[in-house]
């Protein structure tokens, strides 16, 4: 797939995150880069993705997990851009993440209106990082269509996830579905 633009959340998505395993088996796939990945300030982080898609030629596809997936969705706001779609997998609840210890407050307040392009959140059950519900309302605000993944962590390398067969399925699916 051409023009894959990979948006990693807090701490970059390391070598075996299920999103590295894209990176090297998708043709044309680019990750965005961000100067700090574990101190992250929303403003650079919308930036370095909009210098990305920027540099894509044609139209792009963005897959984020995590604190990538709020990247995304202040990008949208802000930026009118070539995307084709977005898959958006396990996305904090921000305010309660930031309760709990995680550096990210600065990304609320969590953008409500509706995303400019075909989107699937798909979510966990036991994330420990949002409530099932948080999530089913928070795709509902962005226009997603929503997938329950089951009870299956924070779809990271820590809840088993290197290769993610059944993400790729998502993906191949949401694009069969935007296909010209």
């Amino acid at each position: 797939m051409e023009n894959m633009i990979v948006v990693p959340g807090l701490g970059g998505s390391g070598r075996d995150h299920w999103q590295s395993h894209w990176l090297q088996d998708w043709a044309g796939a680019v990750r965005v880069e961000q100067r700090n990945w574990d101190q992250p300030d929303r403003d650079e982080w919308v930036a370095e993705l909009h210098g990305t898609v920027q540099r894509a030629e044609g139209a792009v596809v963005l897959v984020a997990h995590s604190l990538g997936c709020h990247t995304v969705a202040h990008w949208a706001q802000r930026h009118v851009a070539q995307v084709r779609a977005a898959l958006l997998v396990a996305p904090p609840d921000i305010d309660y993440s930031a309760s709990r210890g995680a550096p990210i407050a600065g990304f609320g307040p969590t953008p409500a209106d509706p995303l400019p392009f075909p989107t699937v959140l798909a979510a966990s059950s036991t994330d420990q990082w949002a409530e099932i519900g948080w999530s089913r309302l928070l795709a509902k605000q962005w226009g997603a269509r929503f997938v329950d993944l089951g009870a299956v962590g924070h779809v990271n390398p820590a809840a088993g996830f290197g290769p993610w067969p059944r993400g790729e399925e998502l993906l191949r699916d949401l694009l069969a579905e935007t296909a010209d």
